[in-house]
């Protein structure tokens, strides 16, 4: 194998440049206009063939191999979120209200760095690598509309590779795992109705605020008591709203929420206890109550096979390096999983954190940022594993 580690370390300066551009102008989902300008242009200027406009403003682009052999497709999140920036960078956000804040800016670097490393290389490569760079993974359903208009077609995969920097560890650190590593998401929301009045005569009233406390103290018992104590389950109640006085009982009460979980039979079981908790108590108390609950995305499992490619990958080009093979790194969700549906693939985690930079802060935080020594690792990690792949 090709020591990606130390192309990877020359090409540094282009990765860090690419990024820092992309960081100061960060787009939300399905409107990364600039973002896959950029990247179709670097792709097309290394001799890539390239297709953009799939759901909207994803781009898909083929390194062909000298050899025949299998298509491998890896896949690169590019959107931003709703966030304003604290960061104080030199590169900080120029769009107000708008920031990097979960390291996409970094997976658009890595990935245009892993074609030039491969592009590099493709007159010793067996098969085809497909290149995807993928807009709204932040809730939006990108993965999901891609799949609809065609990425896993003309060439189908066999396997996909995706990846993502990790704050919550440090630089050095690699998270490759079989099985679960990242949780499926839901989101739930509830209308209680009863009868609204004065506070000081609650008895001439029927207190959805009242119900709803009932209803959110009931339904930490699905994680508790539903569920096996070796699986997991999160449900959190994270929007909360009813009245805008202090001496009215409101007519209406909402809430909004998320469920989490690794195993589908045990985000089905909590989707129905939910459901029956929410009913049950509503109704109890004399509300009338209405449920939904919407699935996001599927949890994130990872494909045995392509996993231990990875992981050779790791050992051969970073063997100094941290490996961690534990799984389930996150309750957090990924809308990688929705390929991993169709396609066997794996989800790998590079540390990026680094307290003594003071690079601390976690996912979706407004002083987020990482070490951009990450760069190079994770393009290594993610040319090599395409290579260990292509190889099997």
């Amino acid at each position: 194998m090709p020591d990606f580690y130390s192309e990877a370390k020359k090409l540094f300066a282009y990765s860090q440049a690419i990024r820092r551009d992309l960081h100061q102008h960060p787009e939300l989902g399905f409107q990364e206009v600039r973002t896959s300008g950029i990247i179709a242009k670097e792709l097309r200027e290394i001799g890539l063939e390239v297709t953009t406009g799939i759901a909207k403003t994803g781009v898909i682009a083929m390194i062909d191999g000298a050899k025949p052999g299998p298509v491998i497709m890896l896949r690169f999140d590019i959107d931003a979120l709703p966030i304003s920036e604290q960061t104080g960078a030199d590169y900080a956000s120029q769009n107000p209200g708008l920031m990097h804040a979960c390291g996409h800016d970094g997976h658009v670097a890595i990935g245009l760095t892993v074609a030039r490393l491969l592009n590099e290389h493709r007159d010793q490569l067996s098969g085809t690598v497909k290149l995807v760079f993928q807009p709204a993974e932040e809730g939006a359903g990108g993965a999901e509309t891609m799949v609809k208009e065609g990425a896993l077609e003309s060439p189908a995969p066999v396997r996909c590779l995706g990846l993502h920097i990790w704050n919550e560890k440090p630089l050095g650190w690699l998270g490759v795992a079989a099985g679960p590593v990242m949780a499926s998401a839901a989101t739930f929301s509830v209308t209680l109705t009863g009868k609204g009045g004065h506070g000081a005569m609650p008895h001439q009233t029927i207190d959805p605020v009242v119900a709803a406390a009932q209803i959110i103290s009931a339904a930490q018992t699905i994680s508790s008591r539903n569920t096996d104590p070796q699986k997991a389950c999160v449900i959190s109640f994270c929007s909360i709203h009813a009245g805008d006085a202090f001496n009215v009982i409101p007519q209406a009460m909402e809430m909004k929420g998320t469920i989490r979980a690794f195993e589908p039979e045990v985000e089905q079981m909590a989707y129905k206890r939910l459901d029956e908790i929410v009913r049950g108590i509503g109704a109890a108390m004399g509300c009338q109550v209405e449920i939904s609950i919407t699935n996001i995305t599927p949890a994130v499992i990872n494909d045995p096979q392509t996993t231990s490619a990875v992981k050779q990958a790791a050992q051969t080009l970073l063997p100094d390096h941290d490996l961690d093979e534990r799984g389930r790194f996150t309750m957090g969700a990924e809308d990688f999983a929705y390929y991993q549906q169709k396609v066997p693939g794996t989800f790998f985690f590079v540390g990026s954190t680094n307290a003594e930079k003071g690079l601390i802060y976690g996912h979706h935080h407004p002083k987020f940022d990482f070490d951009e020594g990450v760069l190079p690792r994770a393009a290594a990690l993610m040319a090599g594993a395409a290579v260990e792949l292509l190889k099997s």
